[in-house]
This record gives C-alpha cells, sequence and structure tokens, in this order.
C-alpha cells in the first residue's frame, strides 16, 4: 500500500473469528500499531467470552478488551424506532444486519474517544454493504477518525490464504473454518442472515440445513397458537399480559417464531454498491412484532396519517439499508414517525401456525373504529347515507369533464 497513514491506536470490530482474527494480526504487523477489540454482544446468541481469550493470546492488553452487552440499546434505541416506521427494504426485508451496524459504529468511536485511538477498523469486504454502513457512522459521529478497511488493501483474497496467515502467525483456526465455507451468517437479537456458495444461483432453493433460527413450517406443531402483543406510544411492551423489556420481548417472539416456522425471506436484493445478491434471512420474532405493529395502527392511525406513513417507509428503509442511520433526512423522517406514534397504544391478538402469522383482533382506548358508524344495521342517525351522492358527483366532476370531450 502507497502512502500508508501512521497509525497510533486503532478499534477494530472484533468477532473472535477467523478473518478479525486475521485482521488484528494483520494490523500489528502493517500499522505496527496498539489494537483496542471491540465486541457486541447484539443477541447472537453465541458465547463471547472466548474472544477476549484470543485477543489477550494475540497480544492485545486486557484493559484494551471491549465486550459489550448491548442488546436492550439494541432493541430499544434501534429496532423499535425502525418499527414504528413499519421499515421494509424492497417491499420484505426487516433490515435486521442493516440496523445493528450504526450502534456497532457509534460504539467503536466511543471506545476511540475513550482510549485516545485515532483509527477505527471493520472486518467488512469492499463488495457489501456492510463496509459503507459502517464507515458512514463513523464519519457522521467523527468526521476527521481514519478508518481502516483490510479487505480493500491487503492481498488476502481467499479463504486458504487467511488460513495460511492464521497458520503462519499461530492464530487458532477451528476445525469448522478449514473446509470451505458452505455460505457465510450474520446474526443478532432480530434476525440471521446467510448468503454466498450455496445461495448464490438464485434458482436454486434454499438447503432446509441453512436455517438456523426457525423449525420448517412443515413440521411445526399441527395446533395453532394465540398470542397477544400490548403495545405503548407504538413500541412493544407486554406479551400475554406480562411487561417485558425491549429485547426480552423481541428474544420471546423469536422463540415464539421459531417453534412456528416464522419469518423465513429468501431475497434477491439490489445492494448499495451495485449489484444484486441472493441472501436468506430468518427473523421470526421480528416479523411476529412487524405485523402485531400494523395492527394496532389500523385502529389508532387516520387515514391521512397511516397513508402517508406508507409513502414514507420505503425511503426510511432505503436509508436505514444505505447506511444513513445518522443522517438529518433519517431523523426527520423519525421525528414524523414517532409524532404518529403518540396514540399507537392497545392490544393485539394474533395467531401464529406453520409459518404464517395472522392479526386475529385488535384494541385500544385511543381505537378510531366506531361501530355504530360503520354497522350494516340501524346507524341511528350517525351516518347519513344520502350524504354520499354529493361527494361522489364532486369527486366525479373532473371525470365527467374528460368524458365529455373525449366522447
Amino acid at each position: 500500500m502507497t502512502d500508508k497513514p501512521a497509525i497510533n491506536k486503532v478499534v477494530l470490530a472484533y468477532s473472535g473469528g477467523l478473518d478479525t482474527s486475521v485482521i488484528l494480526k494483520w494490523l500489528q504487523q502493517h500499522y505496527g500499531c496498539e489494537v483496542v477489540t471491540f465486541t457486541a454482544d447484539l443477541g447472537q446468541g453465541e458465547e463471547l467470552e472466548p474472544a477476549r481469550a484470543k485477543a489477550e493470546l494475540m497480544g492485545v492488553r486486557p484493559e484494551n478488551i471491549f465486550i459489550d452487552d448491548l442488546r436492550e440499546e439494541f432493541v430499544a434505541d434501534y429496532v423499535f424506532p425502525m418499527m414504528r416506521a413499519n421499515a421494509l427494504y424492497e417491499g420484505t426485508y426487516l433490515l435486521g444486519t442493516s440496523i445493528a451496524r450504526p450502534l456497532i459504529a457509534k460504539r467503536q468511536i466511543e471506545i476511540a474517544k475513550q482510549v485516545g485511538a485515532d483509527a477505527v477498523s471493520h472486518g467488512a469486504t469492499g463488495k457489501g454493504n456492510d463496509q459503507v454502513r459502517f464507515e458512514l457512522g463513523y464519519y457522521a459521529l467523527s468526521p476527521d477518525i481514519k478508518v481502516i478497511a483490510p479487505w480493500r488493501e491487503w492481498d488476502l483474497t481467499s479463504r486458504t490464504k487467511l488460513i495460511e496467515f492464521a497458520e503462519a502467525h499461530q492464530i487458532p483456526v477451528s476445525k469448522d473454518k478449514r473446509g470451505e465455507a458452505p455460505f457465510s451468517t450474520d446474526a443478532n437479537l432480530l434476525h440471521t442472515s446467510s448468503e454466498g456458495k450455496v445461495l448464490e444461483d438464485p434458482w436454486d432453493e434454499v438447503p432446509e440445513y441453512v436455517y438456523s433460527r426457525t423449525v420448517n413450517p412443515e413440521d411445526a406443531p399441527d395446533v395453532p397458537e394465540t398470542i397477544t402483543i400490548d403495545f405503548e406510544r407504538g413500541d412493544g411492551v407486554a406479551l400475554n399480559g406480562e411487561g417485558m423489556s425491549p429485547a426480552t420481548l423481541l428474544a420471546k417472539l423469536n422463540d415464539l417464531g421459531r417453534a412456528h416456522g416464522i419469518g423465513r425471506l429468501d431475497l434477491v436484493e439490489n445492494r448499495f454498491v451495485g449489484m444484486k445478491s441472493r441472501g436468506m434471512y430468518e427473523t421470526p420474532g421480528g416479523t411476529i412484532y412487524a405485523m402485531a405493529h400494523r395492527g394496532i395502527e389500523q385502529i389508532t392511525l387516520d387515514r391521512g396519517a397511516a397513508h402517508l406513513k406508507d409513502e414514507l417507509a420505503p425511503r426510511y428503509a432505503e436509508l436505514v439499508y444505505n447506511g444513513f442511520w445518522f443522517s438529518p433526512e433519517r431523523e426527520m423522517l423519525q421525528a414524523a414517525v414517532n409524532y404518529s406514534q403518540e396514540k399507537v397504544t392497545g392490544t393485539v391478538r394474533l395467531k401464529l401456525y406453520k409459518g404464517s402469522c395472522i392479526v386475529t383482533g385488535r384494541r385500544s382506548p385511543h381505537s378510531l373504529y366506531s361501530e355504530k358508524v360503520v354497522t350494516f344495521e340501524d346507524d341511528q342517525g350517525a351516518y347519513d347515507q344520502r350524504d354520499a351522492a354529493g361527494f361522489i358527483k364532486l369527486n366525479a366532476l373532473r371525470l365527467r369533464l374528460l368524458g365529455r370531450r373525449d366522447r
């Protein structure tokens, strides 16, 4: 690399896996700098303490090893605000990977300031979206920070070369990493994503062994399960009447979704960097939660507000997907979304059955639904049907004028 910047100390987003362990050693060698590791518990379901031992083994001082439990912050401050917006990228993807990146970036920058680091580093490749998401977050929060993206710099361009580097530098390599990986995964409390290798041909069905968060819907229980979710101001606060923290609620919904095979998505998406990619997503609890949130909005949001939200949601989703969580436009949209949720309070009942999640009831102290107005029986003057004639004629006026002109 030419014009290599001088780096004193770098904070690395570190999982303890093969890639980031190689990056750790490479940073030490290539830049001759001190490395600080940061490992985030976002509910990925893995034991994280081995990352501490591995970092120490590779010469990282104990005071430079950060392992943070961010599950509650992740759900309360990132997942739930996004869910208030009903954000779906390209109409289907619940943004499980995308929404985790700004929190990781934020915490990395906080640690960098705490320890006096002049750079941050990540293990995202030069082909994907995550490099953009991490780095937009870094620069938004620390405009002058130096960013090191090894996959865009080094010549370790294959898994074989990574393993050879690891063995040459006494970096432990687990047995499951020695063969060619059948696919790559990313996981957190909201979802698991899988892509690459056996998933690269979009015509081939996803092999059942790829799924890790959901049972096959065909094998799910033959009896449906009914649940309720309580909302306050647009956020879930209770499951089956039992109050829960945001992360606890999502974890419980994940268990329910897993058991009933809910939340599988096979998607060919448009990456921000320009290419199409095929991924398999499992979002069991998030799928149930999103359906429930829609259910409570149906009776608490005015038509104008609801339809405007539906217009804004794709834009919001695209901002999250592309890495602009800390942008002013996302924050502007969030303010509008949050305002819309002031009366989104109540209870939704859902039926879970063999991969499906169906709303079967909703109630709210702020409901706009009027049975007296909508009834087909005698409404006792609540709605005068004769008013509809003038309403229709006024809306038809331009159509009639067009029809007369063009006849």
